[in-house]
């Protein structure tokens, strides 16, 4: 099939760009009437359908194959293979659908990241989420409908990004899927395991380190009582969970620079590569940033716990974060990161990324694992 010119889009009811490149279209992609695409970064691959349901706008998007993004505003976001979204959808930059996740009608994503087959349901808000857990189509991790992910705090900062899963076993698609209850909602940073239940019509407030629990979320007391914004408690978990957060990007990161390129079979998936990259360093960039803008809004915090008989051992953990940032966001952005050793030469890639994970033999998983959470374990061990 020959490219369609610009001309031939917009008789189409297609406007395209002036700055697109052509070439970054597949010729086995749909582009309903009604939508634009814009961006130079744009690149659409084959199999794609775009604007099935209703107008959509894409800027500087990367779509594998196979993508449907039926309606909706996509600027920033990478889509695997498979990924799909419904009406209605409002994904933003920092944002990467791996193989088969999904989003029904209504949905908004900002800096989420969804790995293979993990599925959301309609009306639901993620900010700031890297979600994994799962095994196939038919045994995914899901977010019901109506949720949200709370990632705003009353003291205006964002160090609030939550770990739904996990990258060292995520990748390997054989752990048990996590289920979120619509309805509901989830309060940044969060770390929750795999096998979890957050009953639905709940606000999870807490962390679930332990698989498989069910979790129904207490409601707190109604009233109305005295509070100070800018005041911090539980400062420590709040880094831990930030660091966490930070080294799963990282080993994420290496994951596609080492893993992914073995995957590669044309230039539609080198740009989703590429552009999967490029969103993993602005989420890094983003929570170290956030993480030293919490470091930053300790002094107040500090002060007013001194002053109001606060617990001496929250203030001496605010006060080693606050003085001790400088050098702990130095060792982060220096970490000898390392190298995946024997792991990649046991890799038998297939035509299908997702047959080739399940393949693996056991041994090889398990060198694949260590080497991710080794990565995980020295951003962690920062903080102790």
């Amino acid at each position: 099939m020959s490219i369609c010119t610009k001309k031939e889009w917009r008789e189409a009811g297609v406007r395209i760009d002036d700055c697109v490149d052509l070439a970054r279209i597949s010729a086995e992609a749909t582009i309903h009437p009604g939508c634009r695409v814009l961006g130079s970064g744009t690149s659409i691959g084959p199999g794609c359908e775009v604007g099935a349901e209703a107008p959509v706008l894409i800027e500087n998007c990367q779509l594998g194959r196979n993508v449907q993004l039926k309606g909706g505003y996509f600027s920033g976001a990478v889509f695997f293979e498979g990924a799909n979204m419904g009406s209605g959808a409002h994904v933003r930059a920092g944002t990467i659908l791996e193989e088969e996740a999904n989003g029904a009608h209504t949905v908004g994503f900002k800096q989420t990241i969804l790995m293979p087959f993990v599925t959301c349901g309609s009306l639901i808000n993620l900010c700031d989420v890297l979600m994994a857990g799962g095994t196939s189509r038919k045994d995914h991790s899901e977010v019901g409908s109506s949720y949200i992910h709370f990632n705003f705090t009353p003291h205006q900062d964002k160090a609030t990004a939550s770990l739904i899963g996990d990258v060292p076993n995520g990748v390997f698609l054989g752990k048990r899927p996590i289920f979120l209850g619509g309805q509901g909602g989830l309060v940044g940073p969060a770390r929750i395991a795999y096998g979890s239940v957050v009953a639905a019509g709940g606000v999870c407030r807490e962390d679930i380190l332990g698989e498989n629990q069910l979790q129904v979320p207490a409601v707190p007391e109604a009233g109305t009582r005295p509070y100070e914004t800018g005041v911090y408690r539980r400062t420590d978990r709040i880094v831990k969970n930030n660091l966490a957060y930070i080294g799963n990007i990282l080993a994420l990161r290496e994951w596609y620079r080492h893993v992914r390129p073995l995957f590669v079979r044309d230039s539609f998936d080198q740009a989703v590569l590429d552009g999967g990259l490029k969103n993993l360093d602005l989420v890094l960039k983003e929570r170290i940033k956030r993480l030293g803008d919490l470091a930053g809004k300790l002094e107040y915090s500090i002060q007013w716990l001194e002053a109001n008989g606060g617990k001496r051992e929250e203030i001496e953990v605010q006060k080693r974060f606050n003085s001790d940032w400088p050098q702990l966001k130095s060792k982060i952005d220096g970490l000898a990161i390392p190298s995946p050793g024997d792991f990649l030469q046991a890799m038998e890639p297939k035509e299908s990324y997702t047959e080739s994970i399940h393949s693996l033999r056991s041994t090889v998983k398990d060198a694949g694992r260590n080497w991710l959470q080794e990565i995980v374990d020295r951003i962690e061990n920062l903080w102790r």
